[in-house]
């Protein structure tokens, strides 16, 4: 008898009966790889399965429980399976943010694509990467287990307006506070 290929509705409904409700412990889950399942998430965060987008919420909120990253591979996890996948930047993205202040310092909350909400602390950084032809940058910051969310361009610009100038080892960067951190995005030199 041959092992059967995993199916995407095949992980779903392993997911469902291992983690009912909440986060399923991925971090403790170490089955057997079982070789690569067509689904890729884009840089805007859409998912697709066998090269069309999954349109059902539930299916994408769902599978994004089990994402597991390991170095530069991501998989999809369940206590009996994994399976490789591919992601073109960032599994997930911040689609907004709020600004609360909280004992005199700014804390920001970010909200991604598939209803995470994590606040920019010393424990969930935010970090800036340039593109070293074009100097654009692309902000991310870290939402849970080693995986990040790409911010998307509106709330990037948002997070600009908020930015200031902050000492960082001798040298002045822009950046953002949040949770009492500094996080810089570029040395305040380049803004002139």
């Amino acid at each position: 008898m041959t092992a059967q290929a995993p199916t995407a509705d095949g992980i779903a409904s392993a997911v469902k009966r291992a983690a009912p409700r909440g986060l399923p412990p991925v971090e403790k889950w170490n089955p057997p790889f079982c070789g690569d399942l067509d689904m890729r998430i884009a840089r805007d965060g859409t998912w697709f399965y066998l090269g069309t987008p999954i349109g059902r919420r539930p299916l994408v909120k769902l599978f994004s429980s089990i994402l597991k990253r390991e170095g530069d591979q991501y998989f999809l996890v369940t206590p009996v399976e994994k399976v490789g996948i591919v992601v073109d930047d960032a599994p997930f993205v911040a689609i907004d943010f709020s600004v609360d202040e909280a004992a005199d310092q700014q804390v920001l909350t970010f909200t991604t694509h598939v209803d995470d909400e994590v606040i920019a602390s010393a424990k969930h950084p935010i970090r800036v990467v340039r593109d070293p032809e074009t100097g654009e940058p692309s902000p991310y910051i870290l939402v849970r287990r080693n995986l990040e969310a790409l911010i998307d361009r509106k709330s990037f610009y948002r997070l600009v307006e908020l930015g200031e100038t902050h000492d960082v080892e001798g040298t002045d960067w822009f950046g953002i506070w949040s949770s009492g951190e500094f996080f810089p995005f570029v040395p305040a030199a380049e803004l002139q």
